[in-house]
C-alpha cells in the first residue's frame, strides 16, 4: 500500500544540487533578470508615450513585455533567494502561487503571439478592412479576453492540482514549480488531470501553433505575388521579428515538454531557455528589426536628455 502524504512544503533541487557554481549561477540569473525586466519596461514605456505606437500591433508587444516580466518575476527572484540563502524550502502555498501565475502568463503569452501572427495576416493579407477588424475597441476586448482566459485557465489547473499528494518524496529536481515536477513526484494525478491538461495543451498551443503556421503560409503566399521588391522587403520587415519569437519560444516549449527528457541538466536547460532566455530577448529582436520602435526609442532619449540639460 502507497503512503500517500499531503503536502506541506516542497524541497527545490535546481541544477542537481551543484554548490561550486553557485555564483556563476547567481550572477548569470541576476543579469537576465535586471536585463530583462529594463528592457521590456523600456518597451512598455516608448510605447506607451509615443502617440505614433498607439497602434494594434504594439499594443500586443507591450503586453508582450508586460508577460515577459511576470515570467520572469515567478521564477528567478524566487531562485536568487534560494541561492543566496540556501534555504530551498518553499511551502505548498508558495509553489502553487507560483505554478498558478507561470500558467497564467504562459497562456497569455501563446495566445499573443498568435494574435501578432493574425495582426499581421489582416495587414497584409486583407488591408482594406485592417482598421475594422483590428479596431482599438476590438484589440482592448482582445487584449482584457486572453487575460481573463489565462487567469481562469489557471484557477481550473491548480485547483487540479490542489489534490495532489506524495507518495515517496517532495524534492523537485527544478528551479520552480511547474507541471512536470509536480506529476513527477505526485501518486494521485487523476485522469480528470491529464484531461484538462490535454485540453489545455490543445487550446493554448496546438491551436495557435497551427493557425499561426497557417497564418504565414498565407502571407508568405501573398508576398511572393507581389511584383515590387521594396513591397516584398517591407512586408518581410513586420513579420521577420515575430517568426523569429515564435520559432524559439514554440520550439523550447515542444522540446521540453512534447519530447522525454534524457537526463535533468536537459530538463533545465530548455526550461531556462523558454522561462528566462527568451522573455529577455523579445524586446531586443523586436526593437531590432523594427524601425518605428527604434525611432520612438531614440526621440525619447533624446528628449530625457535634452530635458536634463
Amino acid at each position: 500500500m502507497k503512503n500517500e502524504t499531503s503536502v506541506q512544503y516542497f524541497y527545490i533541487l535546481p541544477f542537481s544540487g551543484e554548490t561550486s557554481s553557485k555564483p556563476f549561477i547567481t550572477a548569470f540569473f541576476f543579469l537576465i533578470y535586471v536585463v530583462g525586466v529594463l528592457i521590456n519596461s523600456s518597451i512598455i514605456t516608448v510605447i506607451c508615450l509615443e502617440v505614433q505606437l498607439h497602434k494594434p500591433m504594439y499594443l500586443f508587444i507591450c503586453n508582450l513585455s508586460i508577460v515577459d516580466i511576470v515570467f520572469t518575476s515567478v521564477t528567478i527572484p524566487k531562485l536568487l533567494h534560494m541561492l543566496l540563502s540556501g534555504d530551498h524550502i518553499v511551502s505548498s502555498a508558495q509553489c502553487y502561487t507560483q505554478f498558478y501565475f507561470f500558467l497564467d502568463v504562459s497562456a497569455v503569452e501563446d495566445f499573443i503571439l498568435f494574435i501578432m501572427s493574425y495582426d499581421r495576416y489582416v495587414a497584409i493579407c486583407n488591408p482594406l478592412h485592417y482598421h475594422r477588424i483590428m479596431s482599438q475597441k476590438n484589440c482592448t476586448l482582445i487584449t482584457i479576453g486572453i487575460w481573463a482566459v489565462g487567469f481562469l485557465n489557471s484557477f481550473i489547473i491548480i485547483t487540479s492540482v490542489l489534490y495532489f499528494s506524495t507518495c515517496h518524496s517532495n524534492v523537485i529536481h527544478q528551479f520552480f514549480c511547474d507541471v512536470k515536477s509536480l506529476t513527477k513526484i505526485s501518486c494521485t494525478t487523476t485522469k480528470m488531470f491529464f484531461l484538462l491538461t490535454s485540453i489545455e495543451i490543445l487550446i493554448f498551443a496546438g491551436i495557435p501553433i497551427v493557425c499561426t503556421f497557417l497564418s504565414y503560409v498565407r502571407i508568405l503566399a501573398i508576398i511572393f505575388k507581389m511584383k515590387s521588391k521594396e513591397s516584398q522587403k517591407k512586408a518581410f520587415s513586420t513579420c521577420s521579428s515575430h517568426i523569429i519569437v515564435i520559432t524559439i519560444y514554440y520550439g523550447a516549449v515542444l522540446i521540453e515538454y512534447l519530447i522525454p527528457p534524457y537526463s535533468l541538466v536537459l530538463d533545465s536547460v530548455f526550461n531556462i531557455l523558454y522561462t528566462t532566455i527568451v522573455p529577455m530577448i523579445n524586446p531586443i529582436i523586436y526593437s531590432l528589426q523594427n524601425s518605428n520602435v527604434q525611432a520612438a526609442w531614440l526621440r525619447l532619449f533624446k528628449g530625457s536628455s535634452r530635458s536634463r540639460k
